[in-house]
């Protein structure tokens, strides 16, 4: 189970992108479209980050990080919104919010910050010493150090052969196509082929001891793509 993020947003297609994406990204997410509700989730559920629009109905985001903060001063909280005027980032960093992006954003750079801030916090030991551990079988992954090891032994990877393994260890006993998984790891502005991802399948069984004709992790399915079994 990856961090916990709760995201409180009211316009529907954004909440929809975020819930999608930040759940391909192996976070878990738990969702309001109020904000009471939300600060209610920000309470009970115990999250390791918040994700929080302004303008939301029934209690502002503003108030909502107020709330937050009589609770939790260390929790990090992240604000969305569509006003971006200084003054209004201003009043958001002052009631306590850790970090103020203004719509529309991108998901690279949304992404980027919740990791910034979950690192922090990591470093602070308020995630639990093992939350950045993702196991699957004798495959363990250090997500902070970027390390793989197998059966307790070190595993040399180049960064994209890491990232490739990391995204099928988050998203285990699913099917991705080979477009799916060129999206995924190289990203949309890579111009690569199929064969690519193949070559890259072959190499990971080689590093973590999947027999190719049988393997027990990298699965083919055929005219498909590829499955990760943990």
């Amino acid at each position: 189970m990856g961090e916990k993020i709760v995201v409180i947003e009211d316009d529907p297609s954004i909440l929809r992108g975020l819930q999608l994406n930040l759940g391909m990204e192996g976070y878990t997410v738990r969702s309001a479209s109020d904000g009471e509700t939300g600060l209610r989730l920000a309470k009970t559920e115990k999250p390791d980050l918040v994700l929080v629009d302004v303008m939301l109905p029934r209690l502002g985001g503003l108030e909502v990080v107020r709330e937050i903060r009589k609770d939790d001063p260390e929790l990090p909280v992240l604000i969305l919104s569509a006003k971006g005027q200084e003054g209004d980032k201003v009043a958001g960093l002052q009631l306590g919010a850790d970090d103020y992006l203004v719509k529309p954003f991108g998901l690279k750079e949304l992404l980027a910050r919740i990791d910034a801030l979950l690192r922090r916090r990591r470093a602070r030991g308020e995630t639990g010493p093992n939350r950045a551990v993702r196991k699957a079988g004798q495959i363990e992954l250090d997500l902070d150090s970027r390390r793989a090891t197998v059966a307790g032994n070190p595993v040399e990877l180049t960064s994209r052969e890491y990232d490739l393994l990391a995204f099928f260890v988050l998203h285990p006993d699913r099917v991705f196509s080979r477009e799916q998984l060129m999206e995924a790891v190289w990203g949309s502005r890579y111009f690569g082929t199929a064969r690519t991802v193949d070559n890259f399948i072959a190499r990971l069984r080689a590093h973590i001891g999947d027999d190719a004709e049988h393997p027990r992790h990298l699965e083919t399915v055929r005219g498909v793509g590829y499955r990760f079994n943990p």
